[in-house]
C-alpha cells in the first residue's frame, strides 16, 4: 500500500465539499442577509428625512433636522447651534421614549 492512497479521502472529496458549501450557506443566511437588510433600511431612511425630525448622528450628536439638502441636513442643537453633516453621519431617528429609559 502507498502513502498517498492512504491519505485519500474515502468519497472523494466530495463530503469536503459539500460542508463548505453548507457553511457558506449558513453565513449568508445567519450574517450576509441581514446586514444588507439593515444598510437598505438605513439608506432609506436617509433618503426620507424630513424638516422637523429629530435625529442622532453617528458621532452621537441629538438634533432636529432644519433643512435637507441632496447630500448634506442641517440641524439645530440644544444650546441653538446648526450643524451641518452629510446624511450618511445620521445613525437613527431619536425618539423620546428612549430618552425616558435613559434617564431611569
Amino acid at each position: 500500500m502507498n502513502l498517498l492512497q492512504a491519505a485519500e479521502p474515502a468519497g472523494g472529496g466530495y463530503g469536503t465539499l459539500i460542508m463548505f458549501a453548507l457553511i457558506f450557506v449558513v453565513f449568508y443566511f445567519f450574517m450576509i442577509r441581514p446586514n444588507q437588510k439593515k444598510q437598505k433600511a438605513a439608506k432609506a431612511f436617509r433618503e426620507n428625512l424630513e424638516k422637523g425630525d429629530r435625529i442622532v448622528t453617528i458621532g452621537g450628536v441629538h438634533g432636529k433636522v432644519e433643512s435637507v439638502k441632496e447630500s448634506t441636513v442641517v440641524i439645530a442643537t440644544e444650546g441653538g447651534g446648526k450643524l451641518k453633516v452629510e446624511k450618511s453621519a445620521v445613525a437613527s431617528e431619536f425618539k423620546e421614549e428612549e430618552l425616558a429609559q435613559q434617564n431611569k
